[in-house]
């Protein structure tokens, strides 16, 4: 843990260098983030519910949504440049040192204009707390904090999985967006309203809905069963498969030469 936070003592050392610059690209990401926001706004000036959630509860969802995946974006985009890595001879230097290869890309790079989409989430998610008609009581608070930290690593997880497409690649598998910046896009919303098909993918494929949806039946009161509080922390078993897929990438890696 000490090293990870010396690298990330390194990372913000190294893009507050043009301060300036830096807040900008920031405020220009939180700005940007409430485009996304507004078509939420405009659609329910429209209809009052969509699939029997209310605007409080689409909300609390999209905010949900939105703050996980900045954070395991922050956190996790060195695996979104991994394919330059390869291409560089950058993770041959990787593999010589003593660290393992998951925690060097993971510490090597953080986006720290991502904060701003997390500060958007978290003004909405201040408005949608009281205003989502959720009693919370502190099952309710857990649910919501587990929703958003599994949320974060099950993200991280596909941008393993993408830069683990890399070592038979050379380049990133643009297909994969559909799952990290399309799961954020179209999380925004309650996975069920795109219908049973694209639920059960997310459920028992990519674990997406048992973070998003399930517990959030829980939170609004249309499930009882304390298992669907739980769903986040089942959805942490998608760790096996990704890390395994890049350990997989790994042992077949040939360097590229640069």
């Amino acid at each position: 843990m000490r090293l990870y936070l010396k690298y990330c003592l390194i990372n913000m050392k190294s893009q507050m260098q043009y301060k300036l610059s830096f807040f900008l690209v920031i405020l220009g990401q939180f700005l940007s983030a409430f485009t996304v926001f507004f078509s939420v706004f405009f659609m329910f000036s429209i209809f009052n519910a969509v699939d029997g959630f209310t605007y409080g509860q689409v909300l609390l969802c999209f905010a949900i949504v939105g703050m996980a995946f900045s954070i395991a974006e922050l956190v996790s985009s060195g695996f979104a440049v991994f394919s330059f890595m390869l291409g560089s001879g950058t993770f041959d230097r990787i593999l010589v040192r003593p660290q393992g290869a998951v925690f060097q890309v993971l510490a090597s790079r953080m986006d720290l204009s991502r904060l701003g989409i997390t500060v958007q989430s978290i003004i909405i998610l201040c408005w949608a707390v009281p205003n989502s008609g959720v009693n919370w009581t502190w099952d309710k608070i857990s649910t919501l904090c587990l929703m958003i930290i599994c949320g974060s690593v099950i993200f991280s997880c596909l941008f393993l999985i993408q830069a683990s497409f890399a070592f038979f690649t050379t380049e990133g598998l643009e297909f994969m967006n559909a799952l990290t910046y399309g799961g954020r896009e179209h999380g925004r919303y309650p996975f069920s309203i795109y219908g049973r098909g694209v639920l059960s993918f997310l459920t028992y494929v990519i674990p997406l809905a048992l973070f998003q949806y399930y517990p959030l039946l829980y939170l609004i009161g249309r499930a009882s069963s304390m298992w669907y509080m739980f769903t986040p922390v089942l959805g942490l078993l998608f760790l096996i498969p990704s890390y395994a897929f890049f350990r997989f990438g790994l042992s077949r890696y040939k360097s590229t030469g640069s």
